[in-house]
């Protein structure tokens, strides 16, 4: 039978972090005093450094980044579309300028 997976609140993954950073405990203590995997807690502080505030955005959730990334991605559609219109008006009426 498979284990369920757990899922974990930011503010968790904050205070695991903050156990080594603020409070100078090691990795290996740190993760086994909250019953994680070591490599679980060096992964965690590695986003947290990396992304600082917008690291661990939640379920559902976007970081800035991801929200940019989408909102430019419906904006080069909408333009590609009207690209395309203006094409085919432009040899719509070239063709019957004639």
């Amino acid at each position: 039978m498979a284990r369920e997976r757990r899922v974990f609140t930011r503010e968790f993954k904050l205070g695991a972090i903050r156990l080594v950073t603020d409070k100078g405990m090691s990795v290996i203590k740190a993760a086994s005093s909250l019953g994680i995997r070591e490599g679980l807690l060096r992964k965690w502080k590695a986003q947290w450094e990396a992304e600082g505030e917008e690291a661990f955005p939640g379920n559902g959730n976007q970081s800035s980044r991801d929200s940019e990334v989408a909102r430019l991605m419906a904006e080069n559609r909408q333009l590609r579309m009207e690209r395309d219109i203006l094409k085919k008006a432009t040899a719509f009426f070239a063709k019957h300028a004639n």
